[in-house]
């Protein structure tokens, strides 16, 4: 699964914003083993869990996710021999569901009245005191979380950019990826900004708990995870998730990269800091999976591009492909 995970290419999208032209480089996560960026994470807390001893073999996986994180260890969980169960919102898309129970997964659905998000990190704990030999990984709270993006997709990318970026952009759902590649690149290049991102229909982060509703799955899971270190991270970048759709749509239609709703958003927050930065901005960001497990959300629907959003001042011209250098480590 470690040659199946990481050294994923580097996307340099030739875009224009409000008359300036910009190129932001966006990780292609779709390309990891299940298909996003969680792989990494995944693999590594069970690569620690097992050095530490704390994950024998044949105990059960019991964690909390919205989707991606139950898919990817769904899948690692069952290469390893380990039975897997899965606790998750009722209102993420049906895709999800299906990829995780088609992997061998158990999933139990989590409604707004058990508590959501709260309600499915709740109920996981309850299930592995009550039942011996039960692992919880505990995404929102494990610093191997941020470790993986640390040594792995922050390295990754700064040898692909060949130079350090002058800002790095990412939505925020355990805060994994900017903690991990913001403290890594602020290692190299301390003058780096490091931007976390919400929607705008709920911000989290500026307030600490559930606000509102979005449909940028993945991000703004109601609460602010413990991992997440808001006085190391530059300020919160807000986009509607219309807006995302709306960008995450053409980027499909217009270039031809097929990519989730968070990485429209993260495409949107990366420009607006690219904009402010100037025409010399090396801005980055991940596009954290493809648009596989939203075919029945309304990214696949008509979205109105309403006269405030972002998405309407974005031109595409192209993009390059920047994989990763043949004589790196990482």
């Amino acid at each position: 699964m470690k040659s199946l995970t990481g050294r994923t290419p580097l996307i340099e999208i030739d875009c224009e914003f409000r008359g300036v032209r910009h190129r932001i480089h966006a990780k292609h996560e779709a390309l990891n083993f299940t298909g996003s960026i969680k792989d990494r994470m995944a693999l590594h807390i069970l690569e620690r869990a097992y050095a530490e001893g704390a994950i024998e073999p044949g105990d059960e996986i019991a964690e909390a996710t919205s989707g991606n994180t139950g898919i990817a260890f769904a899948a690692m969980g069952r290469a390893l021999g380990h039975p897997v169960r899965i606790y998750m919102p009722d209102w993420m898309s049906r895709e999800r569901v299906l990829v995780i129970q088609s992997l061998g997964a158990a999933v139990i659905p989590v409604s707004h009245e058990q508590g959501g998000f709260l309600g499915s990190i709740r109920m996981a704990d309850e299930y592995a005191a009550a039942t011996p030999h039960v692992f919880r990984p505990r995404q929102f709270d494990s610093a191997a979380n941020v470790q993986a993006h640390g040594e792995t997709t922050g390295p990754e990318l700064l040898a692909q950019l060949g130079r350090s970026p002058t800002a790095f952009v990412a939505g925020v759902g355990t805060g994994g990826t900017v903690m991990g590649v913001g403290r890594f690149l602020r290692g190299r290049a301390p003058g780096v900004a490091v931007h976390p991102l919400e929607p705008a229909n709920s911000p989290t982060l500026r307030t600490g708990s559930k606000v509102g509703r979005h449909r940028i799955q993945g991000i703004s899971d109601e609460f602010i995870p413990s991992i997440v270190k808001l006085a190391e991270l530059d300020r919160i970048i807000d986009v509607w998730d219309g807006d995302a759709i709306c960008m995450a749509q053409r980027l499909a239609s217009e270039l031809g990269i097929a990519v989730g709703i968070s990485s429209g958003a993260n495409l949107l927050g990366a420009l607006e800091i690219a904009h402010e930065q100037g025409r010399d901005a090396v801005v980055a960001t991940v596009f954290c999976d493809d648009n596989k497990k939203y075919l029945s959300t309304d990214l696949c629907s008509v979205e109105e591009c309403k006269d405030h959003y972002l998405s309407r001042e974005v031109r595409l011209h192209g993009f390059r492909v920047i994989p990763m250098p043949e004589n790196t480590d990482t």
